[in-house]
């Protein structure tokens, strides 16, 4: 991965979402400059299955997932969403992320609900009855 001082993007992310323990990752790319995905369709620049959504869901969201202020008053739901694990690493508007989803309760669920579109759309388990 090129550092952010020399990449040409400016979201340049690398997703492996793994469905369940023991299951093979998968891996998925999003990278933009300037607000663009690649023109190229099948180029790995951006190989998510709605790369536009994720791109749309990372300008909005992203700073505010991928750098958390630290809340501690937070109370989350106990409830479990399913065994989905997805790891972001690469860079956002030239901050280094690294951070790991889960859907192992309600804040966790939620913070996996604004970036599906980032993380493979994995639906999971919707907590309906």
């Amino acid at each position: 991965m090129v550092s952010a001082d020399n990449s040409e993007y400016d979201v340049d992310l690398t997703v492996t979402l793994t469905e369940a323990p023991g299951a093979e990752s998968r891996v998925f790319h999003l990278r933009s400059a300037a607000g663009m995905l690649s023109p190229d369709p099948d180029a790995l620049d951006s190989n998510l299955p709605d790369a536009p959504a994720a791109l749309a869901a990372v300008e909005q969201f992203g700073e505010e997932i991928f750098f958390p202020e630290p809340r501690p008053d937070r109370i989350c739901t106990q409830q479990y969403g399913g065994p989905q694990v997805a790891v972001v690493k690469g860079w956002f508007r030239g901050r280094a992320v690294n951070s790991q989803f889960s859907r192992t309760d309600g804040c966790e669920i939620a913070r996996w609900k604004t970036l599906a579109t980032l993380l493979g759309n994995s639906g999971g388990s919707t907590g309906a009855v």
